[in-house]
């Protein structure tokens, strides 16, 4: 097991970080949910929206994995007071900016944890009446997720560990990481 040690992230600096998933398995799952997502959207065009800032790196892995068609938007939302904790509310901070009526949407996540950001992106969404509405994920929390509705594309099911790296930070930080490392069993998330 591969461990580093937690640098310039104030209180948390000098916690051990453990290597729960490779570059290499991260980059094949990658390659196969691009796969499945060109298959079930063969023939169509779907509007891509990313959720920053976390998902742009697992989105631009996604989208030059893809073979089908796709368009590219974004939107910022957020849920966190400080830094590890939810605030159990969503703020709009950048909306999406292309017309998604009657269009095929996906939108990609870097990690669904308790499913709040995920609801609030669905309804946001529905509002605007899409064809279609579906879900990936680089990273699900299966044992705190609470959504009503189908995680479509999900790259890795992980425990409830606070994690960083590929786009995933702590107080901004960390995202470049190109593993995904987890922060010790127990500390809050």
């Amino acid at each position: 097991m591969k461990t580093k040690i937690a640098e310039n992230v104030g209180k948390y600096s000098g916690q051990p970080l453990e290597e729960l998933l490779s570059t290499e398995v991260i980059r094949e799952r990658i390659r196969e949910l691009g796969q499945q997502i060109s298959a079930d959207y063969a023939g169509k065009t779907p509007i891509i929206i990313g959720v920053l800032n976390g998902s742009f790196i697992f989105m631009a892995d996604l989208v030059r994995e893809m073979t089908t068609a796709c368009e590219i938007d974004f939107i910022k939302i957020s849920s966190y007071y400080d830094d590890v904790k939810s605030s159990g509310t969503v703020r709009l901070i950048k909306d999406i900016s292309c017309m998604i009526t009657h269009r095929d949407v996906i939108v990609v996540e870097d990690i669904i944890d308790s499913g709040l950001t995920a609801k609030f992106m669905r309804q946001r969404l529905l509002d605007s009446e899409p064809a279609s509405v579906a879900f990936a994920t680089l990273l699900l929390k299966p044992d705190v997720v609470d959504v009503p509705f189908d995680i479509e594309y999900v790259g890795f099911r992980i425990p409830n560990r606070f994690v960083v790296g590929y786009g995933l930070d702590l107080d901004q930080k960390m995202r470049n990481f190109p593993a995904i490392w987890a922060f010790p069993e127990g500390m809050e998330v």
